[in-house]
């Protein structure tokens, strides 16, 4: 593994919340088969992706979070064509149809996701920009391909981070996909993500964290009532309002009042293996 990959110190036993109970298992199995079902017809229907309207897009991938029985609040705007960069904080596997319901985008993701049951198959053939993330050689590449995508007028999705965080802590944005929308003269439109129990009360069962695996984690959130996911749209940060990639990633930086957590108050804290969570990661990119 490569040493400059960004991680976490989260880990699912460190921090995810315990969720759950055997009277909930009927429940959880029909989400559980309605999150396959939904996404064995997404990709059944990729061969017409292009004929899709943006807009049913946008309300099947709420579908699918909804299916895992996660409601869904959306604040803000986001500009419906033209080239963008949409940049989030990264906490869970749920954090890609979230955003797609936002704006149907090209997704940018580590060239692990190609294995993945299922959901492999579908990141695959949406467009997703695969990065090589144990070649740092392959940085101004990947940086070149977000640039010619966003001049063609598409929407890329990026997490800056570069690796999952549990969502009471958060990481700081690494600054070179920002290089993209800078050579390509595209706005940057910032979204800060959060999970929630309905009472309001921040929630880690949505963390998709360390040696975590998929299976796993979609079954904790099937299995749990109550999630919220909050999308907060953030201002757009128009093409040329900060001179370089370094100003322009702080800038767009979710803040959010979880941030101020320490890791001390995680749930059941336990060492944390180094950079296991860089291995979660859906995208990264340098320091």
């Amino acid at each position: 593994m490569s040493v400059w990959l960004p991680s976490a110190p989260c880990t699912p036993g460190a921090c995810v919340e315990r969720a759950g109970s055997l009277t909930a298992v009927p429940r959880a199995a029909l989400r559980f088969a309605a999150v396959v079902v939904l996404m064995l017809t997404a990709i059944a229907v990729l061969p017409l992706a292009a004929l899709i309207p943006a807009g049913w897009v946008r309300g099947f991938c709420r579908l699918l979070v909804r299916a895992a029985g996660v409601r869904v609040r959306i604040t803000g705007n986001a500009p419906e064509s033209g080239g963008v960069l949409l940049v989030a904080n990264h906490i869970s596997w749920l954090d890609i149809p979230l955003l797609a319901s936002v704006r149907p985008a090209r997704m940018l993701a580590k060239q692990e996701i190609r294995a993945w049951p299922v959901a492999g198959a579908l990141v695959a053939g949406a467009g997703v920009l695969f990065i090589d993330r144990d070649r740092l050689r392959a940085l101004p590449d990947t940086v070149a391909r977000i640039t010619g995508a966003l001049r063609e007028g598409a929407a890329v999705v990026a997490f800056p981070e570069g690796s999952t965080w549990c969502g009471r802590a958060q990481g700081r944005f690494h600054r070179a996909v920002f290089q993209a929308a800078l050579d390509a003269g595209a706005p940057v439109q910032p979204v800060r993500l959060r999970y929630r129990q309905a009472a309001g009360g921040a929630s880690t069962v949505p963390a998709y964290v360390g040696q975590d695996t998929l299976l796993a984690s979609l079954w904790r959130v099937v299995s749990t009532r109550g999630l919220v996911a909050e999308v907060d749209i953030r201002p757009l940060i128009p093409a040329g309002g900060h001179p370089d990639r370094r100003a322009l990633a702080r800038a767009a930086q979710p803040v959010t009042h979880e941030q101020a957590w320490t890791h001390a108050v995680l749930v059941n804290p336990e060492p944390a293996p180094q950079r296991s969570v860089s291995k979660r990661s859906l995208s990264s990119s340098t320091p």
